[in-house]
């Protein structure tokens, strides 16, 4: 004989013995099977009023298994998609940018561990870290940079005549005096 379907506060109860779920979540996931008006909605305010969902048990939750992974542009992202209040989701990573450096630092050193050989490597491992929700400039700063000239392109005797940027020095006469009279309108 099978088993009779739960009613709604028994399927709560079973979603949120697995994990913690925020109300905009359980809503979502049994708006479904909701037969009477507003009946959904009183089981989970009734829930939330004897404290068995909690927005800010949500937002721990998520920060305490993805937060040494992920950044805190992506744990917003995640906490948004679970539907908590701004408030809630401004505070919680607003508490996460303090360590954001250490957690890049950790992903980083356990994905890659050793300075990319050229710009491509730098890209791919740049790309790994924004993907994760690393903020840019933690990015940046993490990533080991490419000496100017390796594996960009450019023959090495161009290396020597770039700037701090990688752009070529327009200082520089030796290559200057061939393209002077170019730019400045006169005839060699």
């Amino acid at each position: 004989m099978p088993a009779p379907a739960l009613s709604l506060k028994g399927r709560v109860l079973r979603l949120l013995t697995q994990r913690e779920h925020s109300k905009a979540e359980l809503a979502r996931k049994l708006r479904a099977l909701e037969t009477d008006d507003g009946a959904l909605a009183r089981v989970l305010d009734d829930f939330e009023a004897k404290g068995l969902i909690s927005e800010q048990r949500v937002a721990n939750s998520v920060v305490n298994t993805k937060g040494k992974k992920l950044g805190g542009l992506r744990i917003k992202f995640e906490l948004q998609a679970k539907g908590l209040s701004d408030d809630l989701v401004r505070e919680t990573v607003s508490h996460l940018k303090d360590t954001e450096m250490a957690r890049a630092q950790s992903v980083w050193a356990k994905k890659f561990g050793e300075a990319p050989a050229d710009t491509k490597g730098q890209a791919k491992q740049m790309r790994f870290l924004a993907a994760r929700g690393f903020d840019g400039g933690v990015v940046r700063a993490v990533v080991p940079r490419v000496a100017s000239g390796a594996g960009d392109g450019w023959p090495s005797s161009h290396g020597n005549d770039q700037d701090q940027h990688g752009y070529l020095d327009a200082d520089n006469d030796a290559d200057n005096e061939h393209s002077q009279g170019f730019f400045d309108g006169s005839d060699d």
